[in-house]
């Protein structure tokens, strides 16, 4: 393998820290990018969303089932050779992983079985046929078997990977250590298979403030920054030092509402949870002033979303592509329609610096609630603690986002919508517990419909009957944003990853 000619380290500003190390713990973007640099998943994602192949070369399917023939001499970055048991332990093992708040079983649903035929050749049996597993594989890395097994049912646990024990890839990049809340190193990996990145190390530096991602860049102690206040953008841009990346995302940013629990945890003196009553939640959805939050707290870096994904994206209605106008007498009254005509108090939970603006995005969803007698009182949070306790069903109401990191529709109805079953891929982060039989019919409709054009069709019909119902609210899609010095590119990526390997110094 050549080295790169010109080769030095790359110091990054994460905006948030991975919660992991354990490419199969948490299906967030902070991890995932961080996984997706240490591992290969068999097919991955282009900048387009779209599959081509990586730890397999090329694939057939046959009805339901599906046959992989894998990229032959490649390594983990212990040596060790990689095959199709290696794919076989990883696909096994991410039911089997604990306490996972938002499972990667949401991209196995479809699959029945996962076989190899022989070191270089993986078959996949799916329950149905099967449009979106390969856009489905590329979420999931691949470990070594041979490094990562161990006696829990998962093999080696989730703390032991967090501290480098069994971390082997066939990424370019391989583990080098993990100081929690300062520091995360990896170094080229010499066993790469495929070219070799242009940094030595790359070095990750947590940074939840803004400002402070900003003025490290500013000092020239790190290299590449996410996300730069949407305020400093002006002055970045002109700065000939710097260099400022902007690229549409797939992010939706959402207000998700607890539709189950009675008395709802959020919302004091009621022992009947006004969630649960459609009027309630569009009257909360019409007292949302969508374009106001895009202009003037994102300052113009976003669009007002009506939907969970942007047209023209494969699913979303074309009939949804603007964001309903707010419309705050109508909200009053459908609030005393449903029984609320001095409305009541919540509590809109919200993580702090794991979203753009997101604090201050919740800020001004509970302003405008409190305009349509909904007293609401924003419980901000480290992004830690926000996630733990919206996995615990802690809120009546939480502000969060979702990155569609397939490009179409089915990927947030079952991960976002459907009726909560983890085992089965659906509803893995569904934590408003919406549920609608109705629409999850749909849903798994398209799931196994192979015509692209009657899969699309299902997919905007189950999206159309969710939005009808005010399953959740979107607010809006986040424009990416990277800064970085001069001499230095990166082109971003819709699902919003900053991939290391991809950035290079400027020809």
């Amino acid at each position: 393998m050549m080295a790169p000619a010109a080769a030095r380290d790359l110091v990054v500003a994460l905006k948030t820290e991975p919660s992991s190390m354990d490419p199969q713990y948490h299906a967030l973007t902070p991890n995932t990018q961080i996984s997706q640099t240490l591992f290969d998943p068999l097919v991955r994602s282009d900048s387009k969303l779209q599959p081509i192949p990586a730890l397999a070369e090329s694939w057939t399917v046959d009805g339901n089932v599906w046959t992989f023939k894998l990229r032959p001499n490649v390594k983990f970055s212990d040596g060790s050779p990689f095959t199709a048991e290696d794919v076989v332990f990883s696909y096994d093992r991410i039911p089997k992983v604990p306490n996972s708040p938002s499972p990667f079983t949401l991209y196995l649903g479809s699959v029945a079985k996962t076989e190899a035929v022989d070191p270089l050749t993986l078959r996949i049996t799916t329950k149905a046929p099967a449009p979106n597993l390969l856009i489905n594989l590329a979420q999931l890395p691949i470990l070594s078997k041979t490094a990562a097994a161990g006696p829990a049912p998962e093999g080696k646990t989730t703390t032991e990977l967090n501290s480098g024990n069994g971390l082997a890839g066939t990424g370019p990049y391989k583990f080098v250590s993990w100081k929690r809340g300062a520091e995360l190193v990896f170094a080229r990996n010499e066993n790469y298979w495929g070219k070799a990145p242009e940094w030595d190390r790359v070095i990750y530096r947590p940074m939840s403030n803004a400002a402070s991602r900003v003025a490290a860049l500013l000092a020239g102690d790190v290299d590449l920054i996410e996300d730069p206040p949407t305020d400093d953008l002006a002055n970045l841009k002109k700065n000939k030092d710097l260099y400022v990346q902007e690229t549409p995302s797939v992010r939706v940013m959402y207000v998700a509402m607890d539709q189950f629990a009675e008395p709802s945890p959020g919302i004091p003196g009621l022992t009947k949870n006004p969630l649960k009553d459609k009027r309630v939640r569009e009257a909360l959805s019409l007292a949302i002033n969508r374009d106001a939050i895009v202009d003037r707290v994102m300052g113009g870096v976003a669009k007002a979303a009506g939907n969970m994904l942007p047209v023209p994206m494969f699913g979303a209605s074309k009939a949804r592509a603007e964001a309903p106008k707010a419309d705050v007498e109508k909200a009053k009254a459908l609030l005393k329609e449903a029984g609320y005509p001095d409305g009541f108090s919540i509590t809109l939970g919200a993580p702090s610096g794991r979203y753009v603006n997101d604090s201050k995005v919740a800020q001004a969803v509970a302003s405008m609630w409190s305009r349509i007698g909904v007293k609401t009182n924003v419980e901000a949070l480290a992004p830690s603690v926000f996630f733990k306790k919206r996995d615990s069903y802690a809120f009546s109401a939480y502000l969060a986002g979702w990155s569609v990191t397939s490009g179409e529709m089915l990927n947030p109805l079952a991960s976002l919508l459907m009726t909560r079953n983890p085992d089965a891929g659906e509803g893995t982060t569904n934590r408003g517990r919406y549920s609608n039989p109705e629409m999850d019919k749909l849903a798994r409709e398209a799931a196994g419909t192979m015509d692209e054009a009657k899969r699309e069709e299902l997919l905007i019909k189950a999206s159309d009957m969710a939005m009808d119902d005010y399953a959740m609210l979107p607010l809006h899609f986040e424009l990416s944003v990277w800064a970085m010095k001069n001499d230095i590119r990166y082109e971003g990526r819709p699902d919003q990853t900053t991939l290391v390997q991809y950035a290079t110094l400027k020809k």
